[in-house]
């Protein structure tokens, strides 16, 4: 190996000097189907750490779609969709996706995250802007920096910090604004309303993340804009299918003059190959369940409902979340692993979220609902929280935190 590449790779010590502290908690090995209760090294281990939102992975509908669709398509497609890689199957979901999302087209990509970078990368070139929320997904922020653009970052959330970036931009310029719908760390909602406001002020496109929107917010869980009633003027809507739809894969839906613009210039989608006949349908099956039984998502909000009041109840700061993403900040990066480890030594799964993430000073732990959690499961995950964050503040004596 090059030396100077073994010194680059040798210098990094961050999982390191965490694994010998004992509080290494990250590629926790699972033996058993994503549900609300998991199998990792023999033991019981309450899920409390999933996207699986509605707890569909396991549904009986979506897996024998699954298996059918491999007897009948095989595995793999051996290409991409822009050659020999497209199935009648991924024309139909994107079919059903547009129609899902209120658009007139979309396009599928064979992770979310391909999805985004994308879109990003080929949309705008060098003379134009992208503006960003300094609280976006990660692919977001990748695909943004392959694009060649000027990319400019705005305040969490904060409508006023991006009125004054957009003011100061060249009139004439291309200018795109991207945002998570639901964020992923926080939990909360982007102020869509505001946010179109001013990108019909300065004529900017507008694209919104909804991986953790969809099957979440709006009518039947089609997403954020349909929560705000604003899909028209809502230029893209980017999705995918690992959360609520129990797959694995990413969309966009759009118009159809911008979808073929894409077929044609993203390059995570012309040069890799297609998502799998399984998942597929397994995101297919998935919709259709969506769609059809709105209980689960009815039931996901039960749940959500009655784990925020509970951990109110108990103390804890949960930010401005909105959604069945509760992020319980801790605010000290060593705590916030030690409390996950006597969790997850107490058998709760939960996700330490520290720098550089997020500043250290908002570490938090992610604690996250699916509809098929049960309340008695919900208060046994709390109460064990409860007696981690004691543990590690001694000085803490009083009921509630």
């Amino acid at each position: 190996m090059s030396k100077k590449l073994q010194n680059r790779v040798s210098s990094f010590k961050d999982a390191q000097i965490v694994k010998q502290s004992g509080l290494y908690t990250y590629f926790r090995a699972i033996q058993s189907g994503q549900d609300t209760e998991v199998t990792i090294q023999g033991k019981r281990v309450l899920m409390f750490g999933s996207n699986s939102y509605l707890g569909l992975t396991n549904h009986p509908k979506i897996i024998e779609a699954t298996q059918k669709a491999t007897a009948k398509y095989g595995t793999g497609c051996a290409g991409s969709r822009f050659l020999n890689g497209t199935l009648d199957i991924h024309e139909e979901l994107e079919h059903q996706l547009a129609t899902y999302t209120g658009k007139e087209a979309a396009l599928l990509f064979s992770t979310g995250f391909q999805a985004n970078l994308g879109a990003l990368s080929c949309l705008t070139g060098r003379n134009d802007y992208i503006l960003l929320d300094e609280r976006n997904h990660a692919s977001l922020i990748d695909g943004s920096r392959l694009s060649f653009s000027k990319v400019i970052k705005y305040a969490h959330n904060d409508m006023q910090d991006l009125h004054r970036k957009l003011e100061q931009l060249p009139e004439d310029a291309l200018k795109l604004i991207a945002t998570d719908g639901i964020f992923s760390m926080e939990g909360d909602i982007v102020k869509l309303p505001e946010l179109n406001e001013l990108a019909m002020m300065y004529d900017a496109a507008v694209m919104v993340d909804d991986a953790h929107s969809l099957g979440v917010i709006g009518s039947l869980g089609a997403g954020t804009a349909d929560h705000f009633g604003l899909t028209e003027q809502t230029d893209l809507i980017m999705g995918t299918f690992s959360k609520s739809l129990a797959s694995l894969g990413g969309f966009i839906a759009s118009d159809v003059t911008t979808i073929e613009y894409l077929k044609h210039r993203a390059r995570s989608l012309m040069f890799s190959a297609s998502m799998t006949p399984a998942s597929a349908a397994s995101t297919l099956a998935a919709l259709e369940i969506i769609r059809s039984e709105p209980e689960h998502m009815q039931r996901l909000w039960e749940n959500t409902l009655y784990a925020k009041q509970l951990l109110i109840e108990n103390g804890f700061d949960l930010g401005k979340t909105e959604s069945p993403i509760l992020p319980v900040y801790i605010r000290d990066n060593e705590k916030t692993f030690r409390i996950t480890q006597l969790l997850h030594d107490d058998g709760v799964f939960v996700n330490p979220i520290v720098s550089p993430a997020v500043p250290t000073e908002e570490s938090l732990i992610r604690f996250s609902l699916m509809a098929t959690h049960t309340f008695s499961q919900i208060e046994e995950a709390i109460e064990k929280l409860v007696k981690a964050y004691r543990f590690v503040n001694p000085e803490i004596i009083d009921v509630t935190l």
